[in-house]
């Protein structure tokens, strides 16, 4: 069956599952995976009553939010230079899709002009005030 992990206890190691409004308990050693049970993570398992046995993570377990995953020097490069700066990709790069679609935008209707927003952009990365991606990871 399919499920998501409801709740996880670490004190008496066991957890609940929801399945087709159904809810299943489960004990930290029917757990396949290295790291620890999440809520919200999808899972497949096996039905036994009200219980369940061999549970296993689908997909990938995420990324803790502090994990670095991007880099400052590659964003400060690509704001640098001055093609992919004019057209946001430094901000593509960080997950700032919104603000780098505008930036494409201002630098078509300004003919050129806007070379300094990515300027002023690559100066906030090399200074540490823009330190996060979108997700709000820090940037290595």
């Amino acid at each position: 069956m399919i499920g998501k992990i409801k709740s996880y206890d670490e004190d008496t190691q066991t957890g609940v599952i929801k399945s087709d409004e159904l809810y299943y308990e489960f004990h930290i050693n029917d757990w396949s995976e290295s790291l620890p049970p999440l809520v919200d993570l999808d899972v497949l398992f096996e039905e036994e009553g009200d219980t369940a046995t061999m549970v296993t993570l689908i997909g990938s377990y995420p990324i803790k939010q502090e994990d670095a995953v991007k880099s400052r020097k590659t964003a400060m490069a690509l704001a640098f230079f001055p093609l992919t700066g004019l057209f946001g990709a430094h901000r593509w790069y960080l997950g700032y899709y919104k603000i780098a679609t505008f930036q494409i935008i201002v630098s078509i209707l300004t003919a050129g002009a806007g070379i300094l927003w990515p300027i002023i952009d690559g100066i906030l990365l090399s200074t540490g005030n823009l330190h996060k991606d979108k997700q709000g990871r820090p940037l290595k």
